[in-house]
């Protein structure tokens, strides 16, 4: 049953499922907390509390709030798990809310106990001109991403998705629908611009000052990097030495959570039990 956080006058989206500790699932730009359908389940029968919520300005969640950046999306996942009992939560974050994850553990400490993201931009982009030549992935992935930020087209985005995800869930051609639908709600795709107009320096900026244990994980054929290994070991590097692991999941692309659901069940599981044991 959805439920809703207020804030102010807006409101986020969210459904909390299962016993145990607080684990929160927080999707990427454009998509909503559908995108955990496989994981959420798994994650809930190995003994955990899962608050899956829409971020601001995408699914249920309410539109017209006054910022989209990781900053403004922390304070949102702080905001939840005061409002869930306070934690300790591991927080699970996809691309922008991988960020968001990082300064949310960076500013309140003592509600994370760890951080699982995945394919996350946390760090200042660069745009290597010699890798957006030779690896045509990235550059078609850069393409239509670009042309979904200038012009709010849905067929550019659906595109890149079409990209993103090389290895499609068996409910892909429903799944598309109902995000390509979602967005063509009035509003929805503004936010989407929002977030891609957002930079990731904010959340670079707190790497340092993270506190709990950090699992990157990234699919080797994600297109929004020319090189997805290197990108989460420049995540980890930048982390306090000793915080931060990284996988990387040969043939997935940009949503591991939903291409691959097993994998990324299996390599989380292991970590959750080391920082958020079960009673």
């Amino acid at each position: 049953m959805t439920d809703y956080l207020h804030l102010g006058d807006h409101r986020l989206a969210h459904d909390v499922v299962g016993q145990g500790p607080l684990v929160v699932l927080a999707h990427g730009m454009g998509d909503s907390r559908h995108s955990y359908r496989f994981v959420a389940p798994a994650l809930v029968e190995a003994g955990y509390r899962v608050a899956s919520v829409d971020l601001r300005g995408c699914g249920e969640s309410s539109l017209g709030w006054d910022g989209y950046s990781r900053t403004d999306i922390a304070g949102d996942l702080v905001a939840l798990v005061r409002h869930l009992g306070g934690g300790p939560a591991v927080i699970v974050g996809q691309s922008i809310s991988g960020g968001a994850a990082t300064i949310a553990a960076a500013t309140a400490p003592e509600l994370v106990a760890g951080l699982v993201e995945f394919a996350p931009f946390t760090r200042a982009q660069s745009f290597p001109v010699g890798s957006f030549l030779r690896v045509r992935r990235y550059r078609r992935g850069t393409l239509h991403l670009g042309r979904t930020l200038l012009t709010g087209s849905r067929a550019s985005w659906r595109k890149y998705l079409d990209l993103a995800y090389p290895a499609k869930p068996a409910d892909w051609d429903a799944e598309l629908a109902r995000i390509d639908a979602t967005l063509a709600e009035p509003g929805r795709m503004k936010a989407l611009q929002a977030m891609a107009r957002s930079k990731p320096t904010d959340a670079g900026a707190r790497l340092a000052d993270v506190r709990c244990p950090v699992l990157v994980v990234e699919g080797s054929a994600d297109p929004d990097w020319a090189d997805p290994r290197a990108e989460g070991q420049r995540i980890i590097d930048d982390l306090p030495d000793g915080l931060g692991e990284l996988t990387v999941l040969e043939g997935a692309g940009h949503y591991p959570h939903a291409e691959v659901p097993d994998q990324v069940v299996a390599v989380t599981l292991p970590f959750l039990a080391r920082v958020l044991p079960r009673a």
